[in-house]
């Protein structure tokens, strides 16, 4: 998704659609449960600095790791497309607000019309809007954007993600109308993040076939200077159709923004002290403590710090691929848990940076905890024969501890018995299942950097007579095997979200387990966790969306289809001294990629 986060919640705008116009009465944004913050014809969000000038360069590298790039669509499947494309190029109908999670503004709509039904929504499209070609955006434009990513010629989330939106109809040419097949406060929102490109980029091929024709889309960056596979740079255009638009004042203020790739974390850590490039977000705890030290840092030419997040926190973790047979049984995941000793990685190799991952929407509002509260009770009571009971009457599991008075001595007997009860038992120096097949698992990886956390965990494997190894790729072999689902585990982080939603059908719905490219990673297939999906997406109040989700969580959780890792409540940032400035007021939810370069500007 392009244009804003998914993160969108805030009350269903009733507004006709007469005729199918629009009203003269439609908003000029859109909220799933409540009120907008903003109201119509504000000058700029809080959180930027409206004067900010314009000019200057920023050099950064991209938040996740990648060899290199082979495509300018980032809509398809298969390759890699450069990062900061889909930011940065493309734009939507809607775009979101950084201290505003659960709602939208009109960016290339100039004001949006929601059916008091629930079954479609009209945009109007701003007349002032412009492609990088000088072309204007048109209701046209729109539908066909919508088509292509709706088409088996993109990436399949997408069929999942708008599966509810049954057409785009072009009602006039700055008139674009969606219906949807169901009522669903949240569509309004999904639809308006629809990243919008001209009909004119790829000149009539196939949308699968668009790999290195440069996006002709409507953002304040084209594609610019580049060292293809490697550097790219993204030039401003100097005709931004919205550059004085309230939505955009203050930002994007950099005249170009470089990513440059590096093969490995020491080259880019030695090139970032050198000069190479001028901001950069640490993940690991071991390397910010220990390399981004010395003379650079201690005179402040660079700057080290940590600020406080208050996102919602980061899923991360091994996910276990349930299409093996030799991990459907769910005693067998739970017992692959317990080898991995969170504690004694955080004091020795994290410097106790760390939060144990408990679920998948932690240090939230849906994070289920303990027994089922009453609201999560009238969600699991029309479920009870698709439930293990364990759900109603048994809390849910947290992730296993080596704190005292446990160890992972403890944690070790706890797994040989679940085995054993699995029908995996140690026999010829190996685990073996009655066929006297041995259990082996191999942890899929493209960084060798990982090695001080697997090999902890690989011992402990070994003690249970596990044949453990780790089998390290290049990015394109990963992406390759994950997107056909060849693989045991591997680790994945999923950034915190305010209001999760449609996205969730992708990654959980029975649906998407058997489609290629689909983000359900962990095959599921669950009748009960397609309930509860139908109903988080068809959540019409706040209170609704959080009991549906923490039993979402619990159920998920129950089920131990994850090895719970870590994250972190604050972002690590090093950045250039006396070359950047920023605004005054924070936001209050962000990415930190997305504040700096959106929001900052060169002194």
């Amino acid at each position: 998704m392009t244009g804003f986060t998914r993160n969108f919640p805030s009350g269903l705008f009733a507004l006709a659609i007469l005729a199918g116009c629009v009203d003269a009465q439609a908003a000029h944004g859109y909220g799933q449960f409540g009120d907008l913050k903003y109201p119509a014809g504000f000058p700029a969000f809080e959180w930027v600095n409206p004067k900010a000038p314009k000019g200057g360069n920023i050099d950064l590298v991209p938040p996740l790791r990648i060899s290199n790039f082979d495509k300018y669509n980032p809509f398809t499947l298969k390759g890699t497309a450069p990062p900061g494309l889909s930011a940065l190029v493309f734009e939507s109908l809607l775009t979101g607000t950084m201290d505003e999670p659960t709602s939208a503004y009109g960016l290339l709509a100039e004001d949006i019309d929601a059916a008091p039904d629930g079954l479609s929504v009209t945009f109007r499209i701003n007349p002032a809007a412009r492609f990088h070609n000088g072309k204007p955006v048109l209701a046209a434009d729109v539908k066909h954007s919508f088509d292509a990513l709706m088409s088996k010629l993109a990436a399949p989330q997408y069929r999942v993600i708008f599966g509810d939106v049954k057409q785009a109809v072009v009602v006039a040419p700055l008139v674009i109308r969606f219906d949807f097949s169901r009522a669903n406060a949240e569509l309004p929102l999904m639809v308006g993040g629809l990243p919008v490109f001209s009909r004119d980029w790829g000149e009539g091929k196939p949308f699968d076939k668009i790999i290195l024709d440069f996006p002709i889309a409507s953002g304040p960056y084209r594609v610019g200077r580049l060292n293809f596979g490697r550097d790219i740079t993204y030039d401003r255009d100097p005709k931004y159709w919205a550059r004085d638009l309230n939505v955009r004042r203050g930002m994007f203020n950099f005249e170009r923004i470089t990513y440059k790739i590096y093969q490995d974390n020491t080259a880019q850590t030695e090139a970032f002290k050198a000069g190479e490039f001028d901001y950069v977000r640490s993940f690991s705890a071991r390397e910010w403590a220990r390399t981004y030290t010395g003379k650079k840092f201690d005179s402040g030419e660079l700057i080290k710090t940590e600020l406080k997040a208050r996102n919602a926190g980061d899923f991360q973790g091994y996910l276990i691929n349930t299409r093996r047979e030799k991990f459907k049984d769910p005693r067998v995941r739970e017992a692959l848990g317990l080898a991995f000793d969170f504690e004694w990685m955080n004091r020795k190799l994290f410097y106790g940076a760390y939060i144990r991952v408990r679920g998948f929407f932690n240090n939230s509002d849906f994070e289920s905890k303990g027994l089922p509260d009453p609201d999560e009770l009238a969600v699991l009571e029309p479920l009870r024969d698709k439930v293990q009971p364990a759900i109603f009457n048994k809390e849910v599991p947290s992730p296993p501890t080596t704190d005292a008075p446990g160890s992972l001595r403890a944690n070790l007997r706890k797994a040989k018995d679940l085995l054993a009860a699995a029908g995996w038992t140690y026999r010829d120096g190996k685990l073996r299942n009655a066929k006297s097949e041995p259990l082996k698992v191999e942890f899929l990886d493209n960084s060798p950097r990982s090695g001080p956390v697997n090999t902890p965990f690989i011992q402990a494997l070994g003690k249970l007579g596990i044949d453990a190894e780790v089998r390290i790729v290049d990015f394109a072999l990963l992406q390759k095997r994950i997107d056909v689902f060849d693989y045991d585990l591997f680790v994945v982080r999923v950034p915190g979200d305010e209001a999760p939603g449609n996205e969730l059908l992708d990654r959980f719905g029975s649906q998407s387990a058997d489609t290629e490219g689909s983000s359900n990673l962990l095959g599921i297939k669950d009748p009960a966790v397609d309930s509860l999906l139908a109903q988080v997406v068809s959540s019409r109040t706040r209170p609704e969306l959080v009991a549906r989700l923490r039993v979402l969580d619990r159920i998920l959780r129950h089920g131990h289809y994850v090895i719970p890792q870590y994250f972190s409540n604050t972002y690590r940032l090093a950045y250039r001294a006396g070359k950047f400035e920023q605004p005054a007021v924070m936001p209050l939810y962000y990415q930190p990629e997305a504040w700096v370069l959106q929001t900052w500007w060169r002194k």
